[in-house]
């Protein structure tokens, strides 16, 4: 080949060699979230002219893989979600938004913020003298005005105005509105406002305290704007949400943020489920919507921890799936009317687990079986752990209670539970079904069954021949026992008559007066059986001691007592 030849090929090679990079730019660029540059056209400058009858390579754009003719993780459309973010598909087939999040929620605020009300609370407080004694002047001293007026109400009772901010949000058309139970506390007169200006007046139609939910009803004579529920179980940590409400009084506030957690636990009351967000909630949002990006509401912000008074980042919400279930009780009865067991529960860990001979430590123990209850027909046994309620898991004791409180009164539940048949026979899955009964009503027979206040134990060793064994002192119970520690007439094992101080009891809470009546699941009438049950273990290699205990107050619970 001469050198003429050459000039007549570079272009070809060019062309081939330009060809045969294009795809890899565009997908470099598509996978790493950046804009693509359009090809350069043939009469840019410097742009590569194609040789004729050549037709230029176009790079084809990835397609994301389909499953029965669906888009797998495909992004939603644009229309369906304000100011989201776009979505490019990389090489993992994983989508990946091309911003950190939504560009503005204007339209979705917009929408909402009509069903967001105010709510306005006053309640009148009567308080004691203050027994500031009066100021006397000398006689005929002009000053003696000035101290009638200065003291006026102090040196006698009185009543002030108490008045309270809080949010809601109208959730019927009708004028039904959700808020916290601790805005409208027991306040003498409720106000709603609306943020075009109108006011009204608010009718309480019921409250509970444990889940903090209130439901007010106004008469406005129009349909009102309204928000509706989604489920809450949908919510991913990371996902927007966005709070509306009345922080410090400024009405018709929007703040956005993430959820942070989910299922937390705030010691609130005992059905504590709330969601963690970083949305900005101060004081007065309480009662205030969480919403979705879709403009659903997902939770009512309840909460924050602040060691300021303003927000931090940290607040919570009660879920919606919890407060639907409340919200519908109180709009058709006025109250609510959950589910009840009649059972006493405590959290299974590693320890009882072991002590229990069950391999898994997730499910919650029964501690005790309340008389009369709807378990009270030997369906359910202490020791028993149940791992499963009505087709849900049960990951521990806390799960339990929320579980049956959502539950209809008198539905017959399948309850599944691991028993052991024997001292040494392995734990079996066992189903019971038990017909619930209405919590409410059981708390009322509970306390009304209560008796007086049982007379304190005293911390010094009874005259009784006590024994010694794992940091403690028994004693059987008999009358003088009975009178010592205010026991109940059928009580039956060993007594409790002193724990020493640093004892592997004593770190377990073992307290004076409590009774043993169990030892390794086998029943105890004494506190030498007690004794000679520990030593049989201690002989047989065991490293712990599994004890059930009663409490004075009745209350039930396992504890594990390193025998070493």
């Amino acid at each position: 080949m001469t050198s003429k030849h050459v000039p007549t090929l570079l272009p070809v090679l060019l062309a081939a060699l330009l060809a045969s990079v294009a795809p890899c730019r565009f997908a470099d660029a598509q996978t790493s979230g950046g804009a693509v540059e359009a090809e350069p056209s043939p009469s840019a400058p410097g742009a590569p002219i194609a040789p004729e009858g050549q037709e230029e390579t176009v790079p084809a754009l990835p397609v994301p893989p389909t499953e029965g003719g669906v888009t797998q993780n495909a992004p939603p459309a644009a229309e369906s979600l304000p100011g989201a973010a776009s979505a490019t598909q990389s090489d993992a087939g994983i989508s990946r938004p091309t911003r950190s999040g939504p560009t503005s929620v204007a339209d979705l605020a917009d929408k909402l913020l009509g069903a967001v009300v105010n709510v306005s609370t006053s309640q009148g407080v009567k308080q004691p003298g203050r027994g500031v004694p009066p100021l006397k002047a000398p006689e005929g001293s002009p000053l003696q005005d000035f101290f009638d007026d200065l003291l006026r109400d102090k040196d006698g009772p009185g009543e002030r105005s108490v008045q309270s901010l809080g949010s809601g949000f109208v959730i019927d058309p009708s004028g039904l509105i959700v808020t916290n139970n601790h805005v409208v506390g027991d306040a003498d007169t409720i106000t709603v406002n609306f943020p075009n200006g109108d006011q009204y007046d608010a009718k309480l139609i019921g409250k509970d305290a444990k889940t903090d939910i209130a439901l007010l009803k106004v008469e406005a004579g129009k349909p009102l704007p309204f928000v509706g529920f989604e489920d809450s179980e949908d919510l991913r940590i990371g996902d927007w949400v966005m709070a509306i409400g009345n922080p410090f009084g400024l009405g018709g506030s929007v703040s956005i943020g993430i959820v942070s957690a989910r299922g937390r636990n705030i010691n609130a009351g005992p059905y504590d489920n709330f969601i963690q967000t970083d949305a900005a909630i101060n004081r007065g949002n309480s009662g205030g919507p969480l919403f979705d990006m879709y403009g659903k509401v997902v939770g009512i912000n309840t909460a924050i921890i602040s060691p300021t008074g303003g927000s931090i980042g940290i607040g919570f919400s009660i879920p919606s799936n919890l407060a639907v279930n409340v919200i519908d009780q109180l709009r058709e009865y006025g109250e609510t009317r959950r589910g009840w067991l009649g059972i006493r529960l405590q959290a299974l860990n590693e320890d009882i687990a072991k002590g229990l001979g069950i391999e898994q430590s997730s499910g919650a123990v029964v501690m005790g079986v309340v008389p009369g209850g709807p378990s009270d027909n030997g369906s359910l046994k202490v020791g028993d752990v149940i791992v499963s309620f009505d087709g849900r898991k049960v990951e521990g004791s806390n799960d339990l209670p929320r579980m049956v409180a959502e539950t209809k009164v008198g539905k017959t539940v399948k309850i599944e539970i691991l028993r052991k048949p024997s001292v040494s026979a392995p734990a079996e899955s066992k189903t019971v079904e038990v017909t619930l009964g209405r919590l409410e009503a059981g708390e009322q027979a509970m306390a009304e069954n209560e008796t007086e206040d049982k007379p304190g134990a005293s911390d010094t060793q009874s005259e009784t021949a006590a024994v010694e064994t794992l940091g403690m002192s028994l004693a059987d119970i008999d009358d003088e026992a009975r009178d010592k520690f205010g026991l109940k007439d059928d009580a039956s094992g060993a007594v409790v008559t002193a724990v020493q101080a640093n004892s592997a009891a004593a770190d377990k809470g073992v307290e004076v007066g409590m009774i043993i009546t169990e030892v390794a699941q086998e029943t105890v009438s004494s506190a030498s059986e007690v004794k000679a049950k520990i030593d049989e273990l201690k002989e047989e290699g065991r490293r712990n001691a599994l004890l059930l205990l009663t409490a004075s107050n009745g209350d039930v619970r396992f504890v594990v007592v390193p025998i070493a």
